[in-house]
C-alpha cells in the first residue's frame, strides 16, 4: 500500500476491515434542513461543492492509518468513518448508474476494485455489522428496519438510504463525474506491521469527522500500555482486551442514544474505586498507568467497564420497556447521580423488585437536585451510603432511609435540608424547566387516569406522541375572550406555572396555538388532565387565575404526597 494514494488504488486488491475492537459507525445523517448539518450531508456538500468549483487540484480524503493484519489485509485504525461513507456512497452510485445504463467494462472494473468482486467484499464493518453492511449496502438484499440491532446498523441504512433518495434524479453526467472524484481523489496510508505503534499514533490523531471519545483513547493507552509492560502475558492480555472492548462497542451502539459512553466510564470509575467522588477519568486512569505496573489495574478496570456497559444495556433497554419505575426515572432524566447506584445494584445481583424500589427512590431525590437548583454538594450526602452500598452489604434500605430522612428532615438540619420537602414545594410554585414540567404532568396525568380504577395500567411517557407543553392561556395575550386579564400579576405569576400548563401532542398544540379558550377547550378530549379542564370549566367556559391557583394546588398536592 503507497504511502501517497487515490482510493481506488488504496482499495484495489486489498481487503479492509474494522477490527472489533474499534468503534462502529457512527456519522449521522440529517435528512431534514438543520442549522447544525450532519457529517453524512457534509460529506455529500463538500464533494457538490469541489464538483461545481474550477480547482484542477484533487479532492483530498485525508490520511488513513492501517494496521496490517496479513498480506493485502488491513485493519483500519484511523479513517474508518470516512471509509465506510465511501463505499456506501459509492455502491449507491453505482445502483443508480445501473438503473441508468450498464455499466461500462471500465465501470465494472471500479466497481470490483472499490465494492467487490465475485465473493471478495473490499471492505467489512465490525463483525456485528457486518452482515448487514454487506446486505443492505452492497447486495442490496431488503431488512426490517425496525429489527436493526444496533445504532450503527441503523446509521448504516440511513445513510445508504440518505445517498440513494439524493441520487435518484442525478443524470449519468453527474455520477460520472462524482465517480471519477471519489476513485481518483488522493489520500495519505501510513500501515504498520507493529500494533503498538499503531495504537500509539492512533493517541494522537485525531479523525476528521469525530474526534476520539475520552474512551477510546483510554483503550488505547490502555493496550499500547499492555504492548510496552505485558511481557509474556502481552498477546494474551491484547486479545482479552480487544475481546472486552468488542462486547463494549457492541453496548454502546445500542445506548449511545440513552446515555453518553464518557458518562459511563466516570460511573464505571466511581464504582471501581468505590466513591462518588471520583471526577475525571483520564486525569485518574493516567496516573495509574504511570506506575511500575499498570497490568492488574488495566485488566481489571477494563472488566469492570465491560460490566457496566452490559448491566446498561440491560437497563436502558429489556429492562426500561418492562418496568415503570425504571422508564419513570430515565425519562426524568439527568441522573448521572444515580447511575453509580444503578450499576453497583446490577453488579450485585439485586432483583428487579429492588432494582425498581431504588430508582424509585433515586428519581424523588434527582428531581429535587433538578428543581431545587442549590449550590450545596448532594455527593457528600450521599457518598457515605454509597460507599457501604457492597457487594458484602448489598441491602438498599440504609440508601432508602438516606433519601427519605433528607425529604423529611427539617429545615433547621441546614447541611441537610436543602432537598427536603418544604424546599421541594418551594421550587414548582412558578416557571419550570420545561422538560421538567411535562415529566411531572405526566406523572400527573397517571394520577388523574388510575383515580376510582382498578387494575389500571399506567401510561408510559413515550405512548403520548411527541408530547409538548402547552400553555393554556397564551404566553401572548389573545384579544379574544376566554381568558383573565393580562395584568401584572398574571403574567408574572399565572402564566408560567404548572396550574395553566398542560400536555399536548406536537400536532395538537400547533394546532391550538394562540385561539381563543372556547376553541382550545372543545379540543381537550385526548388526555384525561385535558378534560380535567373542560370539568373545571362547564359552569364557566372562563380560564381564569383562579382556576389557575386551583389547578395548580391539585398538581402540587399530588407531587408533595407521591414523589
Amino acid at each position: 500500500m503507497e504511502a501517497s494514494t487515490t482510493i481506488k488504488k488504496m482499495l484495489a486488491g486489498n481487503r479492509i476491515f474494522v477490527p472489533t475492537y474499534q468503534r462502529a459507525y457512527s456519522w449521522d445523517t440529517e435528512l431534514e434542513k438543520s442549522n447544525l448539518p450532519k457529517q453524512i450531508n457534509v460529506f455529500l456538500s463538500d464533494l457538490e461543492e469541489y464538483n461545481r468549483s474550477t480547482t484542477k487540484s484533487k479532492y483530498y480524503f485525508g490520511h488513513f492509518l492501517f494496521e496490517e493484519r496479513t498480506e493485502n489485509k488491513f485493519g483500519v485504525i484511523d479513517g474508518q468513518q470516512r471509509m465506510t461513507t465511501i463505499v456506501i456512497f459509492l455502491s449507491a452510485l453505482f445502483t443508480r448508474l445501473k438503473q441508468i445504463r450498464p455499466l461500462t467494462e471500465k465501470e465494472e472494473e471500479s466497481f470490483e476494485d472499490i465494492i467487490k468482486r465475485k465473493s471478495t467484499y473490499r471492505f467489512e464493518t465490525v463483525d456485528y455489522d457486518k452482515q448487514l453492511f454487506k446486505d443492505y449496502v452492497i447486495d442490496q438484499i431488503k431488512k426490517d428496519k425496525n429489527r436493526l440491532e444496533t445504532e450503527s446498523a441503523k446509521r448504516i441504512v440511513t445513510a445508504f438510504d440518505f445517498f440513494t433518495s439524493n441520487l435518484a434524479d442525478k443524470d449519468e453526467s453527474y455520477l460520472l463525474k462524482m465517480l471519477d472524484t471519489i476513485q481518483n481523489a488522493s489520500c495519505t496510508t501510513h500501515p504498520v506491521k507493529d500494533e503498538s505503534e499503531a495504537i500509539q499514533m492512533f493517541i494522537f490523531q485525531n479523525n476528521r469527522g469525530k474526534k476520539p471519545s475520552n474512551l477510546e483513547i483510554i483503550k488505547a493507552q490502555f493496550m499500547f500500555n499492555v504492548h510496552l509492560c505485558g511481557g509474556e502475558e502481552k498477546e494474551a492480555l491484547i486479545e482479552e482486551i480487544k475481546t472486552r472492548f468488542e462486547k463494549i462497542y457492541k453496548s454502546i451502539s445500542s445506548i449511545e442514544y440513552r446515555i453518553n459512553e464518557d458518562d459511563v466510564l466516570v460511573y464505571t470509575l466511581r464504582v471501581h474505586f468505590n466513591s462518588l467522588w471520583e471526577t475525571n477519568a483520564v486525569d485518574k486512569i493516567n496516573k495509574l498507568l504511570s506506575e511500575e505496573n499498570p497490568i492488574p489495574f488495566i485488566k481489571s478496570f477494563t472488566q469492570s467497564l465491560a460490566t457496566s456497559f452490559e448491566h446498561l444495556t440491560s437497563f436502558f433497554g429489556k429492562d426500561e420497556r418492562e418496568n415503570l419505575e425504571i422508564h419513570s426515572l430515565i425519562t426524568l432524566g439527568g441522573i448521572g447521580i444515580a447511575m453509580p447506584f444503578i450499576i453497583k445494584a446490577y453488579k450485585f445481583e439485586l432483583s428487579i423488585d429492588q432494582i425498581n424500589q431504588l430508582c424509585n427512590k433515586l428519581e424523588s431525590m434527582v428531581l429535587r437536585h433538578r428543581l431545587i437548583g442549590t449550590r450545596a454538594d448532594i455527593t457528600s450526602r450521599l457518598n457515605g451510603v454509597y460507599k457501604d452500598f457492597t457487594d458484602e452489604n448489598s441491602d438498599i434500605q440504609p440508601i432508602v432511609d438516606r433519601i427519605e430522612w433528607m425529604k423529611n428532615v427539617s429545615s433547621d438540619s441546614w447541611w441537610w435540608a436543602y432537598w427536603n420537602n418544604n424546599e421541594l414545594e418551594r421550587s414548582i410554585q412558578g416557571d419550570l424547566n420545561h422538560s421538567i414540567a411535562k415529566y411531572l404532568l405526566w406523572k400527573y396525568e397517571n394520577h388523574l387516569e388510575s383515580q376510582g380504577k382498578s387494575g389500571y395500567t399506567p401510561t408510559r411517557f413515550d405512548k403520548i406522541v411527541s408530547p409538548e407543553l402547552e400553555h393554556i392561556a397564551p404566553q401572548t395575550e389573545n384579544p379574544e375572550t376566554g381568558y383573565d386579564s393580562y395584568d401584572e400579576e398574571f403574567r408574572n405569576q399565572f402564566i408560567n406555572c404548572l396550574g395553566n400548563y398542560l400536555l399536548l401532542s406536537k400536532s395538537h398544540n400547533c394546532s391550538v396555538g394562540n385561539k381563543p379558550f372556547k376553541e382550545k377547550r372543545d379540543s381537550y378530549t385526548h388526555l384525561e388532565q385535558q378534560r380535567e379542564i373542560q370539568r373545571m370549566t362547564t359552569d364557566n367556559q372562563t380560564w381564569t387565575r383562579d382556576l389557575i391557583q386551583e389547578r395548580k394546588d391539585k398538581i402540587i398536592e399530588f407531587i408533595m404526597n407521591e414523589i
